[in-house]
């Protein structure tokens, strides 16, 4: 079985497109925060969806796609790159106008919380969070190549200018099973963000 989820309008022939909306194509319509209703699934693709979770949903649905996948399952997860974000929308130092530094101010805010962004990830945060999930290998990929035939060429997302060292979207695939997740790169600052974000909410 191979999982698309997230698949908006971007229908994958063979796969099972999974949206939270009724859309054209459409084969199964799921919210995944309640869960993934499979086993022994093969191949998840997730295309410019994990930021539209907060951070604990996210970390649940990674949790989930690890559950569900066989032993040779893989998951593969594109997401923005918050390092080319920050590089490229906000540049503290060579502002000529204070109209510039109001820009960028707009344009980082834009990338956080436009088109119903939650949390946004560097590619750092994106593979401690996978490894604490459960998965035992992290790879960071090319946009759109794999060593997996069915995972080439998989992404529909338009592109923005970036280099080979700092692209602009994060692209992963997870694999393997680890019953001894390493929590210590995220413990203190997820804790934090966490106190942070339910105090928000009082």
């Amino acid at each position: 079985m191979k999982i698309h989820v997230g698949c908006g309008s971007a229908i994958l022939p063979g796969w099972l497109n999974i949206d939270i909306e009724a859309l054209p194509g459409v084969d199964l319509v799921h919210d995944v925060r309640d869960g993934l209703p499979f086993e022994d699934v093969g191949l998840i693709f997730a295309e410019h969806f994990i930021e539209h979770l907060d951070f604990e949903a996210g970390f649940a649905f990674m949790r989930e796609c690890r559950r569900v996948l066989n032993n040779g399952g893989v998951l593969r997860l594109s997401t923005p790159n918050l390092d080319w974000v920050w590089r490229h929308q906000y540049h503290p130092g060579s502002w000529a106008r204070d109209r510039e530094a109001v820009r960028d101010c707009f344009w980082v805010n834009r990338a956080f919380r436009g088109w119903g962004h939650r949390f946004l990830y560097n590619s750092q945060t994106l593979a401690e969070s996978l490894f604490d999930a459960g998965f035992a290998t992290v790879e960071q990929v090319d946009y759109g190549s794999s060593r997996y035939p069915e995972l080439r060429e998989i992404e529909g997302h338009e592109t923005y200018p970036d280099s080979p060292d700092l692209p602009h979207v994060i692209v992963v695939e997870a694999s393997g099973s680890s019953s001894t997740a390493d929590t210590g790169a995220l413990s203190a600052p997820r804790a934090e963000f966490e106190a942070a974000v339910a105090c928000g909410l009082r």
